[in-house]
This record gives structure tokens, sequence and C-alpha cells, in this order.
């Protein structure tokens, strides 16, 4: 099945085209921007990506040429416009004044890249440098209102160029564009639905895990509970699912995974209550890397200890998603590692067990989807997502015990209250953070010298970004009053009003 191929150069959009592929009905995937033709398998048309540098520098990332010889319609985007222009010949230089947002583009030349759209339309522009010389066999097909280079091609071998981003929402006809290049230039059909994902999804799981038993680490999330279903429909009872309460899970989290999980799902469950060990293990560390680390040192060792004790496993499931790569650097991409994913790497070699991620390439909608095609339940899907780091990374600096304590209470109240207000399924995420600062307050006429807690509401599509929803002065008003009054140790609340990027979700 042919698809389209994102050759990655570092930009925040990556993954965004990748996306908008898949939302035209189209399969795309993610590879590092130095892959050669010879690992690009079953490729219809490759997109070169955006990226932070500039293709004159020393050292610059640059697309291995046998791309070119490939046969294939290219789109470079920003960046790979301009490394496609300076390694076929032509001439890329810094511009003066950087060109960044809101910018009116006009189509100077016929081409099918614009075909059925008007003649000028605003686009997004995010860069530095600008193609100043066309290849031999280009032609300039845009320019700015200032004149400027914006669009270039050479239709005879299929290549095209944009400066602007055609994948980001400020580029109102940016959906149009990119179908121009899949249907009309690439020429690709539709191929790409959750339906058809999910049925070559089992048939391979069944081809891949012929014999053995398959273990993997289950939290009650939508990623792992999905993702087991999955391999449950292809193996059935060769599938174990290990939960291990490492003490970081929302109040009374333990009994309501093991209920949905064992009598809803149907899942073979060995449950496993580390919290103290992990406790243990986490005291006296503050850094959030190092939390990352510990935690995933001794989810391993946990994991390894009652995988031993199953007889016959060969397979390792994790529930992997696209974002989890990017943002912890894995898979030779360029982006740079935000933060450290639990599922990503740190498997012991000596455990030598397959790997097995059936949602490496999948967004968390797009795992929501999935789990709708499989008939898993709404709580489960609809569930805010948790990080695997659990509240670990939301009680900010040491954990102990009381802090635990304290943030769980804190965490609860907000969730009953997005429920209460109805909007549990409005938001992408709403949790409380625990910080550790004590401010001077007064309770009951006497000074009191507490806990601060922060509120955090943000609406987002797939993570990659996010941005702070603006909750009615009702809905904070009582959370505040609630954990005040009602969360022992607790004296002031704050709300958090950052967008991702440049914040991230998660406080760490």
């Amino acid at each position: 099945m042919s698809h389209i191929a994102v050759l990655d150069f570092g930009s925040q959009y990556t993954l965004l085209i990748v996306r908008r592929i898949r939302e035209l009905g189209v399969e795309s995937r993610v590879y590092p921007g130095s892959v050669g033709a010879d690992e690009l398998e079953d490729v219809g048309g490759v997109v070169l990506s955006g990226g932070p540098g500039s293709v004159y520098e020393e050292g610059a990332l640059l697309p291995d040429r046998s791309v070119f010889d490939m046969g294939v319609p290219i789109l470079g985007i920003c960046y790979g416009m301009q490394a496609m222009a300076q390694m076929l010949g032509g001439r890329v230089e810094a511009v003066g004044e950087k060109e960044f947002g809101d910018t009116e583009f006009d189509v100077v030349y016929e081409s099918k890249l614009f075909l059925d759209m008007p003649s000028e339309f605003r686009v997004w522009m995010s860069h530095g440098d600008e193609v100043v010389e066309v290849p031999p066999g280009f032609v300039v097909s845009g320019i700015t209102k200032a004149g400027k280079v914006a669009a270039i091609e050479d239709a005879s071998r299929r290549f095209y160029g944009l400066q602007f981003h055609p994948e980001v929402v400020h580029t109102p006809r940016g959906m149009d564009v990119l179908s121009n290049f899949v249907f009309r230039i690439c020429r690709l059909k539709e191929n790409w639905s959750m339906r058809d994902f999910v049925e070559e999804k089992i048939k391979e799981l069944r081809e891949t895990l012929v014999d053995g038993r398959v273990v993997c680490g289950i939290s009650g999330g939508v990623d792992s509970a999905t993702a087991a279903v999955l391999v449950n429909r292809a193996v059935g009872g060769r599938l174990i699912s290990i939960f291990v309460n490492n003490g970081l899970l929302r109040k009374g989290e333990e009994k309501d995974v093991l209920r949905i999980l064992r009598d809803e799902l149907g899942l073979n469950v060995v449950y496993v209550d580390a919290s103290l060990r992990f406790l243990q293990a986490l005291s006296g560390v503050v850094d959030p890397e190092e939390k990352r680390r510990v935690i995933g040192r001794e989810f391993i060792k946990v994991f390894e200890e009652v995988a031993s004790e199953i007889k016959d496993v060969k397979y390792l499931l994790q529930g992997t998603l696209y974002p989890d790569v990017i943002e912890s650097g894995a898979g030779g991409f360029k982006a740079h590692r935000i933060k450290s994913h639990h599922n990503v790497g740190g498997l012991p070699e000596k455990m030598k067990l397959q790997v097995i991620e059936p949602f490496r390439y999948l967004f968390k909608d797009e795992v929501r989807k999935v789990a709708v095609e499989l008939g898993v339940p709404d709580f489960v899907i609809n569930r805010h997502p948790f990080p695997g780091p659990g509240l670990a990374v939301r009680v900010v600096g040491e954990i102990t015990a009381r802090r635990l304590e304290i943030l769980k209470e804190a965490d609860k109240i907000v969730e009953d209250e997005i429920r209460r207000a109805g909007l549990y399924d409005k938001v992408w995420q709403a949790f409380a953070v625990l910080l550790p600062v004590k401010t001077v307050g007064v309770k009951g006429d006497r000074r009191s010298y507490e806990n601060a807690v922060v509120l955090r509401v943000v609406d987002s599509k797939d993570g990659m970004t996010a941005d702070w929803v603006r909750l009615p002065y009702e809905v904070l008003e009582r959370m505040s009053n609630r954990i005040i009054n009602e969360v022992k140790g607790v004296n002031r609340v704050v709300y958090d009003v950052s967008t991702k990027p440049p914040s991230t979700i998660e406080w760490e």
C-alpha cells in the first residue's frame, strides 16, 4: 500500500504534516531526514519537512541524494524547499529580515499544486532564509506581496517547494495544497481508515506472534488498554497483562482499573502492588528527568521479576505513540529531546523479548478511534491522558507519602468539579500540581503556612500543542474553595495560563 513518506529535519510541525495527510485518507509515515531511497518502500510521494537550521551551514542535515532519483513526487516545505533548491543547483541565502507569521501569497504560474484555488490567499511563514536562485529546470510558481520567492517547481520531475507551511491552521487553504499534491500529483487514492488499520494490524499480529506468550505493562489508560485489546484479538489467552501499582496513580484508580481490565475488557491481568518500593526508590529525588529514570528503572525491575515467572514469554507489547518517539529523540529523529518516555527504550537486553509496538505510528486521538473500532468502553476511551510516571511529575520536587496524599485529594476535586460542570469530555486534560513551596495564609483567624496547588486545564488535539482553557470563574472558584477547605495542608490555589509550547502540559 503506497504511502507518503515525510522526512523529518527537526520541524515542530513534522507530525502535523503526517496528520494532515492522514486526514485526507492517505497513509503517511515519518522517517529520519537522512534516510536513503533503499530504506523507503511502497512510497507514492515524499515530503521534506521544515527545520530550525540553515541548509548552507557546515554539517547541515540534508536529504540523501538518492531520494531525488526515486522517480516519485517530492514536496519540500520551508527548510525542505531550501534543501531541495540547494542540492539541485539553486542558491539559498539568509534574508535581511526574518519572515514570521501571516503573509499574502500570490500564484504566478499555472501549477497543479494550486489547481482550483484562488490566485491569492493567506499563508503562514516561519523562516530566516530564502531561495534567491532556483535550480535549473525550476520555475517560480508563487511569491509574497514583497516579491519574495514562496513557491517553486519542476513539473517534469514533479518536484515542488513551498516557503510557507500548508500543514498549519494558519494557512486556511493549506489542506487544498496538500490534497493537490497527494491526489493530483502523486495520484494516490484513499487508503487510510481506522477500520482498515485495525483489520490489517490484527492480521499482521497473527502472522508475527505465531507462538509464545506476549506480556505487556498496562495502566488502564487508553493507549495500553487499547493495545492490549488489539493484541488479545490476535492471540487470545497468550497475552498476559501486568498491572503494576506504583503508588503514583490517582485516588482509588487501582480498583477502577482492575475492574475495567478484567470485567469489561476480559483481559488476563496480573496485579502487583509495588507502591512502597517506588516511594522508597524516589526518596530524595528532585530532578524531573531523574524521577523518570528511577520510575522507569523500577518498573522494568518489577516487570522483569513478574515476567520471569511466566513461561514461554517471547514478546513485549508496548503502547508507544508517535509523540513519545519524537519527544524522546528516538528513532534517529532530529527533534530535540523534550523529556524521556518510559515506554521508549530502556528494555534490558537480558530479557531478550521482541518488542511489539502496534501504535508507534499513531497519535493519541487516532488510538481513541482504534478503541472505538475495537469496542473499548467509553470510560477508557474518554479518560484524560495520564503521564507514564504518574503523579511523580505533578509533585514538583521531592516525592513523599504526605505530598502524594495532598495531591491525590486535590486532583480528585479538580476531576469532580470538571465533571460537575459538564466539561470533562470537552477538555484534553484537567489536573492539579503540588508546588514545592509554602505560602502564608489565614485560616480560622490564625496564620497558616501551607502548600500551594496549581490547577492545569488544557485543550489539545494530539498533545503536541496545547492551549489553556478559559474556565468559567465559578468553576475555578468551586475548585479553589473546595481544595483549600477540604485538603489539609493547602492554603493557596493558582491557575496555569501557559500554552504548549513554550511550556509543556505537565510541569515536569
